[in-house]
Parts: structure tokens; sequence; C-alpha cells
């Protein structure tokens, strides 16, 4: 199989190199513009194939000029395409992909606005017309306290049954937030001018917030089959900006002068205003959740990326927190609505249970709660799961099919994140 990285304009596009596959070409060819973002792509590749593993040998064959995605599209049918980079184009990248028999693999998020999901719904009837498949990469499902607070939602023993949650009271809860300025594999990360653009990126309100929608419905609803024209509904949502100055944008940019398309967004006291931010609550089936994401300028001394989730069951309440109190790493715990000495007996009985298949689990009493202590082994930095996605991905692509349940997860979270800023007004 060949794989394509087609305009690989966000650091995303060369995770998934991290690893060479079974059965998949070890040249990758590369169509896209000229410029620094190619550039930074391939000397990520290239940084793969020095590290110490004998297992990274890629070798690309590179296209870069005008006319670089008709030249794309002249490869074999069938060929795997890498999408992550400029959302604005994504559409129409999936579309003509999709149109010439190949396959997709899409960073998130594949739609920033209505007309997005509109296109994406003509793109995945293309793509089954053609007996090809389509998907984005969803690290976060195989991220082990995401892993791990799904499986115990499914113990009724531990969780008991989900609660439904009401207006106001969302029984589900998941908040990210995120910086501009960050570090990535030892190095400071540089972002395209256009990222800081809402029009090009996409706003937080549909970009992140897919990470979340997608972990509601693949805890809350495994493998279960969604209409999001009967299923969903967007109460309340809102949107709001992260101010930076010139000074910022250029430590986030490399630019030392705004990128030309946002000089009319620039207000009298120089700062730019990014729409990066917003939250929603939404019903699902009935389920009453809220999803925010919220971006900063750069994290606190010693922290980073945040995530915090919560579920709310009949017998516990199952908590991520990932504050400072966590010394900034993910931290799963179960929050009893009784603690009492008969669940205390019940819960580490089940986690004899669940340490058969997720080795070195245990618990630790914190106050109300009980922590989950999850062993080193278990743990994956976030970078490492782009492959376990990839190979997913290989594996549909090698049987020819996907699960229904994963295309209309896919549908209906599109359709909840770009209904979700339709609703903010934006």
């Amino acid at each position: 199989m060949q794989l394509i990285a087609l305009d690989p304009g966000h650091f995303h596009a060369s995770l998934v190199q991290q690893e060479q596959y079974p059965g998949v070409d070890t040249t990758i060819k590369v169509f896209a513009p000229a410029g620094k973002e190619v550039e930074q792509y391939l000397q990520q590749v290239a940084n793969y194939n020095q590290k110490d593993s004998p297992k990274v040998h890629w070798a690309t064959d590179v296209y870069t000029g005008p006319g670089y995605l008709q030249r794309m599209l002249q490869c074999e049918r069938g060929s795997i395409v890498i999408l992550a980079g400029n959302n604005r184009l994504k559409p129409a990248y999936i579309q003509a992909a999709t149109r010439a028999g190949m396959h997709v693999l899409a960073d998130k998020p594949m739609a920033i606005d209505a007309a997005g999901f509109d296109s994406l719904k003509a793109a995945f009837a293309t793509a089954a017309a053609n007996h090809t498949q389509l998907y984005d990469i969803m690290t976060e499902r195989y991220e082990i306290h995401n892993v791990l607070q799904k499986a115990l939602s499914q113990i009724p023993a531990i969780f008991g049954t989900p609660e439904k949650g009401e207006p106001g009271n969302p029984a589900v809860i998941k908040k990210s937030i995120h910086h501009f300025k960050k570090t990535v594999a030892g190095k400071p990360l540089v972002r395209p001018a256009w990222y800081m653009d809402t029009r090009e990126q996409g706003e937080g309100i549909t970009d992140v917030t897919t990470h979340l929608v997608d972990l509601v419905q693949w805890t809350c609803f495994p493998e279960q089959e969604l209409d999001y024209l009967k299923d969903i509904s967007i109460n309340s949502a809102r949107a709001w900006p992260t101010m930076l100055n010139k000074t910022q944008y250029a430590a986030i940019t490399g630019e030392t002068e705004y990128y030309a398309a946002l000089q009319s967004e620039v207000g009298k006291d120089g700062l730019l205003p990014v729409y990066a931010n917003g939250s929603f609550d939404y019903t699902i089936r009935g389920l009453h959740a809220r999803i925010t994401v919220q971006w900063d300028y750069e994290a606190p001394e010693g922290g980073g990326d945040t995530h915090y989730s919560l579920l709310k069951g009949s017998k516990a309440a199952l908590l991520v927190l990932q504050d400072k109190e966590q010394q900034y790493r993910p931290t799963l715990y179960i929050q009893p609505v009784e603690n009492s000495a008969a669940y205390t007996k019940i819960l580490h009985e089940q986690f004899a249970l669940l340490n058969k298949q997720y080795p070195g689990v245990a618990l630790r009493e914190a106050g109300d709660k009980w922590e989950v202590i999850v062993p080193a082994a278990l743990i994956e930095v976030h970078e490492q799961l782009f492959a376990r996605v990839m190979k997913r991905f290989l594996q549909y692509v090698q049987a020819g099919e996907m699960p229904a349940w994963e295309i209309s997860a896919m549908l209906a979270k599109y359709y909840t994140t770009t209904q979700a800023r339709e609703k903010a007004g934006r």
C-alpha cells in the first residue's frame, strides 16, 4: 500500500511515520506547495529515520509546486492519503481523494462549519461507492485513563447505571485546556501563520472539541450506530477569543508581522482575537453533556495541556483530573455516592478482575475518592498514539470495510461540533 502525504501543514502529519507497517511501501509520496510547512514535515520524517530504532527507514518522493493536488490525483487508486494541515482546504482534499478512489486518514477536524459537514457527508457516500475508507485520527480513544474510565463505566457494581443529567446539570462533562506556545519532542513548536486564522484552522468549538465529543460517544454509546438527526440536540453554545499581542504571535509562528488576512482583526490595542475557546451543552439520546475547550498562550511552569472528564453513575462518579495537584498528569478517580465498607469490598473485588485485562492497575484512598493507580507500562505519550490509530485504520483498509458504527459516529460528531458553532452565532 502506498502512503501519500498531501499538503502536510500540521506536525501531526509526521506522527504516523514514527513506525513502519507491514504491507506499506517504505517510500512516502509527498505533494505540497513549496514552503516551511512541507520542509518541517520532511525534516521530522528524517529525524525518525535517525533515531535508535532500526525499524524506521522512510524514503520520500517529493513534488512541491503548482498543481500539486492534480499530481497527487494521478497516483494509483487504493493509495492512502494522510491529511493534517489547513482545515479550510481539508474538505476539498477529502472530496478529491475519495473521488479518485483513494483511502483517507485525516487529522481532526474533518469539518469546521456547516458547509464542511455537508462536504463530509458527500465524501462518505463517495468512499462507500468506491469501496474505500475514510477515517479521522482519534488518538484519545487509546489514552489509558480514557480507556479505564470507559471500562469502569461498564461495570455496574462500581458505576451503577449511567445518570442522564438535566439542563444545567449535565451527567457528562469534558474540558480540555491547550496552549499555543508549546514544546513537542523537545523542540519549540512553530505553528503556520494561518493557524491563528480561525477561517483557516477552525474555531476551538469545532476543532479540539472533536476529540471530546468522540469520547462521549465512544464511552457512553460504545459501538452503537447513531442517527445525528434524531439523537442529538444542541441546547446552548458560546465562543470567545484568546487575546494575543504581537510578541506572543511571533513566538508562536516565528513571524514578526501578523498574517495578512488577520490585519483587519487586530484591535486598536494591537491585540489579535483568536476564537479558540468554546463551550456547549447538548443532549445525545437523552444524555445531557457539556463540552468546553480553552486555549491559553502558554502553560504554567511545569504544566502542559490538561484534560478534565466527569461521568456520573448511580453508584459513583468517574473523574479524570490533570491539574497542579496531580502534577499535571492525568489521574483517574472513583468518587462513590456512598463510600461504605460494602462498596469498598466490591470495589477491590472488581479491581482484582480488572487486573487480568490491565495488569498492575490498583487503588489508593484519596479522601472521599479512590485514585486509580496506573502502572508506567500501560502509559503511552500522546505522540505514540498516532501509530495505534494508523494500525486500526490499516485493519479497516485491509478488511475492505469499516464498522457502520464508526461511520455514524464520525457523522454524529461533526454534526454536533458544526451545529454548536451555528448555535454560538459564529
